[in-house]
């Protein structure tokens, strides 16, 4: 299994286009020890041809541009693209569905009420179905395994267990909708398992870590975690809001109750920090956060960063 890194940064990217932040502001002036980043997003392929999205991010234009094996290689309309593999409903995982709307035919895998409320109770969303089968959605659940088909029922070399990470849908969504919806389907985790039975996880936002999810991770190949933000009050500090990391669903990175502590005993020979916000302090390479990350036996990812499988 291929898996390509086009965006590590979580929504706004950094910089983000409102802030002013130090991180932000030294990206603007040319000298943050660092790099700027797009909104994350992640490619997976198990033949290195046809390609399965995890999430849409507002950035994928540009993501795919910038990635040639995303481009159309044959006709005039013949993308590598054959699916999206959404984890929530959340704006900065699904609006890129919007910049696929060019009558592409594509599967979409989510859970029956992220599909109903980006189907049902989005108007803008119809765009993915202005012809005939142009989008077929198909519903995935909190632990059922499945394997990855293409529109038409071709194996792709890929099988996906969900896991469930929360209850909380997106703010755009009503109280009264969502008591309406299943709230284990509101967030997901992924564990993507190819072929050779190496297991990705893909776990962008996790608001608690409990013994089965740490039994879970243990047993991975490659860990591509919640990295959010460094600590719980990291938006209070900088002045950019009042709610803090776990009440936005992200377990923050640092503290006796962090993620760098409580999975500090996984054994899985890569973990990778994804979906960093641009305020989180960790982002400077010359900073003692960044250093800690990596004396704890973890990486940051960054945006172009290759993994085979």
């Amino acid at each position: 299994m291929q898996v390509e890194i086009l965006g590590t940064a979580a929504g706004g990217g950094f910089p983000q286009w409102n802030c002013a932040c130090r991180n932000c502001g030294r990206v603007r002036e040319g000298t943050f020890p660092g790099k700027a980043r797009t909104q994350l997003q992640i490619a997976v392929s198990s033949d290195g041809h046809s390609w399965l999205l995890l999430n849409a991010s507002p950035d994928l234009s540009r993501q795919i541009e910038g990635s040639h094996f995303l481009h159309p290689k044959t006709g005039i309309r013949n993308s590598p693209i054959f699916g999206i593999l959404l984890t929530s409903g959340e704006l900065d995982q699904s609006l890129g569905l919007l910049l696929l709307r060019e009558l592409e035919p594509l599967g979409i895998f989510a859970t029956a009420s992220v599909r109903r409320i980006l189907r049902e109770n989005n108007s803008m969303f119809s765009m993915l179905d202005r012809v005939s089968d142009q989008a077929r959605w198909f519903d995935i659940a909190p632990g059922a395994e499945f394997e990855i088909l293409s529109r038409v029922g071709e194996r792709r070399g890929i099988s996906c267990l969900p896991l469930s990470l929360g209850n909380c849908f997106p703010a755009y969504v009503t109280a009264r909708r969502a008591a309406e919806l299943e709230a284990s389907e509101a967030v997901l985790g992924l564990i993507l398992r190819s072929t050779s039975g190496k297991r990705l996880g893909y776990f962008p936002a996790v608001s608690r870590i409990d013994q089965p999810l740490l039994q879970l991770l243990d047993s991975l190949d490659v860990l591509l975690f919640d990295g959010t933000f460094w600590s719980d009050d990291e938006l209070n500090k900088v002045g950019g809001g009042a709610q803090t990391a776990r009440k936005m669903g992200h377990i923050p990175v640092s503290s006796p109750e962090g993620s760098l502590e409580l999975l500090s005993e996984v054994r899985c020979p890569r973990k990778m920090f994804v979906h960093v916000n641009n305020t989180n302090p960790m982002l400077d390479v010359s900073g003692r956060e960044y250093h800690h990350v990596y004396e704890r036996g973890w990486e940051i990812a960054e945006d172009g960063w290759h993994l085979e499988l």
